[in-house]
């Protein structure tokens, strides 16, 4: 079990310049995907129990868009890229303004565009961290889903086993056309995996 008040300070600092490492690499992907500037900051990172990431977006019955990839290599974990609809149909007035309806249904182009910018974001935030730490973390391909949170992380539980009980979350803004838009990582590892992070940071463990 995470003993998360034996975390400094410090160690949630490292954890943040990783995110915002990624958040720097995932920005100049998403403004090549958009064709224009996007800044993208990372607010706050902190650790959480498991069970509190659904509370976290709103709730088990909360209707979100997921991005879904499991992480295998030196610390298997499953990660998670979530958005609300209100930022997800922002995303897409952008992206694919004369094909969408703000009806609240994605069509299979949307999830796609949508699925995308999750992996280029999990994408980036996991590659820094694999760069910090000299770990292997080698991520599948992505699933997107437009469901209730509930739902969507007992979905990682089913096809994965019981996951580990904290989690990473790195909560994301980025800004485009004076617009801004929030969603949140969560990095899930395996029992035990979490450890192998702290101890390849240098900065102990949990």
């Amino acid at each position: 079990m995470t003993n998360f008040n034996r975390f400094e300070a410090f160690e949630l600092d490292v954890l943040k310049e990783v995110g915002n490492i990624g958040a720097g690499n995932a920005a100049t992907a998403l403004s090549t995907l958009l064709n224009k500037p996007v800044d993208m900051s990372v607010p706050s990172v902190r650790l959480m129990p498991f069970e509190e990431i659904a509370e976290r977006v709103g709730g088990s019955e909360q209707v979100v868009v997921a991005v879904f990839l499991r992480v295998e290599g030196d610390v298997p974990s499953n990660m998670f890229f979530i958005i609300h609809e209100e930022y997800a149909q922002q995303l897409m007035k952008q992206l694919i303004p004369l094909q969408h309806v703000d009806d609240g249904i994605y069509s299979e182009m949307e999830l796609s565009v949508l699925c995308e910018i999750g992996n280029i974001l999990a994408g980036s935030y996991l590659s820094s961290l694999a760069d910090f730490t000299k770990l292997s973390m080698m991520p599948s391909v992505p699933v997107v889903a437009h469901d209730m949170a509930g739902a969507i992380l007992s979905y990682g539980i089913m096809h994965y086993g019981q996951m580990g009980d904290s989690a990473l979350l790195i909560e994301t803004k980025f800004i485009e056309d004076c617009n801004t838009i929030e969603g949140q990582f969560f990095l899930i590892p395996d029992p035990d995996s979490f450890q192998k992070i702290f101890q390849a940071l240098g900065v102990g463990s949990p």
